[in-house]
């Protein structure tokens, strides 16, 4: 890999884990405070889970955009699913903002199913760039399916 390579790398593996900095700590009150006190179902992880499994999707996810753009910005498609990528990566952070920042489950639910959505579409278009960017990108589909679910059943639990 060439140095320019190794810089854009970094770039598109930093972007997510910024995205993670921000709103983990614009929301990190509501984390402490309000989600502690409120109703939770059985499957909730440990809060201990959260930061370790985030960081490691967020890394992942800068890999496979890294891998999308290396096949050439000039290529059919590889400009939109970036655009995809940006676009799911900012309905990312406005998930904590709308959850534990607002302190509403509901709209947090809607916003949710909007970002899997955005999720399914880059994974989609990045498997069509490179296979390999494709797959890095099934356990973020996975795991926000499981906090789709998630924030439903908080939702129900605290209507």
């Amino acid at each position: 890999m060439t140095s320019r390579n190794w810089g854009a790398l970094a770039l598109f593996v930093l972007a997510p884990l910024a995205v993670g900095f921000v709103s983990g700590t614009s929301t990190a009150d509501g984390v402490r405070t309000w989600y502690q006190e409120i109703a939770r179902p059985s499957f909730t992880p440990p809060d201990r889970v959260f930061g370790p499994v985030w960081t490691a999707l967020y890394i992942t996810m800068g890999v496979a955009a890294f891998l999308v753009w290396r096949t050439g910005p000039a290529q059919s498609g590889v400009r939109l699913a970036i655009a995809w990528f940006a676009a799911q990566l900012i309905a990312n952070g406005a998930w904590s903002l709308i959850f534990f920042g607002m302190r509403n489950p509901g709209l947090a639910f809607v916003e949710i199913v909007v970002l899997l959505g955005m999720i399914i579409v880059t994974t989609r278009l990045f498997w069509l760039r490179s296979r390999v960017a494709g797959a890095l990108m099934l356990p973020y589909v996975a795991w926000v399916s499981f906090a789709t679910i998630l924030n439903f059943s908080i939702w129900r639990l605290n209507a």
